[in-house]
């Protein structure tokens, strides 16, 4: 009887850390997808400041969800923009990760940037011709790979770390 009580109490543990580890796991895909959302930015502003992007872009997500009219458009959109970097990309980005090219965690950030660009890139366009158009593909892209690099930085940090602090 002592036997199975020690076991059940280890299969406890086990599932608290490992529970543990899924919520540390998560804390740390959200600090990378905000880290790789902040670096993105900057490279996004630096476009609109080139006439290459258009912030109110983001306003698209706020008309998508039907707030348009209760909340600031584009800054509910980015909002939510951020939200999305945070949250489901990191998420995929781990599942995914040991499959993409690369031997460190940034390269491999990088081709996955490079990947969810392919989206972002016509969900966003709003109207640019010319060379604000090359401009926008370029330094669009260019935000993706560094938004990807910086996702995968945060997770090479961590995994580095010894398990106590996750």
């Amino acid at each position: 009887m002592v036997g199975s009580s020690t076991r059940l109490g280890e299969a406890e543990d086990e599932e608290f850390d490992s529970v543990l580890g899924i919520v540390g796991d998560g804390i740390v895909g959200a600090a990378g997808g905000l880290v790789g959302t902040a670096l993105m930015t900057v490279v996004l502003l630096i476009a609109e400041s080139l006439g290459a992007f258009d912030r109110e872009a983001f306003a698209l997500l706020t008309r998508l969800v039907g707030l348009e009219e209760v909340v600031p458009p584009v800054l509910f959109g980015y909002v939510i923009f951020l939200g999305g970097g945070m949250f489901p990309w990191p998420l995929l980005f781990a599942s995914l990760e040991q499959y993409l090219p690369g031997e460190w965690e940034p390269v491999r950030g990088a081709f996955f940037g490079a990947a969810i660009w392919t989206g972002f890139v016509l969900a966003f366009h709003t109207e640019q011709t010319g060379v604000s158009l090359v401009l926008y593909v370029v330094l669009t892209l260019l935000a993706h790979l560094v938004y990807g690099a910086g996702l995968g930085l945060v997770f090479d940090y961590f995994s580095s770390r010894p398990d106590s602090i996750v």
